[in-house]
């Protein structure tokens, strides 16, 4: 087994080569602009490599790059192969990274937070305390009141 510097640097190298290749080396019209490399895990073992992308678009447009990334999966790896130069080349595996699902999802969550911390400022705007503003009672303060 490999130890885990090897297997981070084989995991940088295999992004930086698949965004490379999916950028100037493949013609395929699905696999656009709109496609970015995000994170790369190879196994302990260094046999299996899982390739995480996003695609900025719609949903269509997310199953038409899969699709792409599943075609030119061969060559990528060719060029893996080639570029790192181990006795043998990880089989590649495409994620598509739920990142920007799981932003918009906390941005969201965010939004509704903020209207509701709005309306409680606007409700509390105007209240006043629903006893004295300071409702401990003081030692002393007791028994001036009540000889007075």
């Amino acid at each position: 087994m490999a130890d885990n510097a090897r297997a981070k640097r084989l995991a940088d190298l295999i992004r930086e080569v698949v965004a490379q290749k999916l950028q100037r080396g493949i013609k395929d019209p699905r696999l656009g602009t709109h496609v970015t490399i995000t994170d790369t895990r190879v196994t302990g073992d260094l046999r299996e490599a899982t390739v995480f992308y996003t695609v900025y678009g719609d949903d269509e447009e997310r199953k038409e790059a899969a699709a792409g990334l599943e075609s030119a999966k061969g060559v990528l790896r060719s060029a893996v192969g080639a570029a790192a130069g181990v006795k043998f080349t990880p089989t590649l595996t495409f994620v598509a990274d739920a990142l920007p699902d799981t932003a918009r999802t906390i941005e969201d969550l965010l939004d509704k937070a903020r209207t509701s911390d709005a309306k409680v400022r606007e409700a509390s705007a105007g209240a006043a305390y629903a006893g004295e503003a300071d409702p401990y009672k003081k030692p002393g303060e007791d028994e001036d009141d009540s000889a007075e």
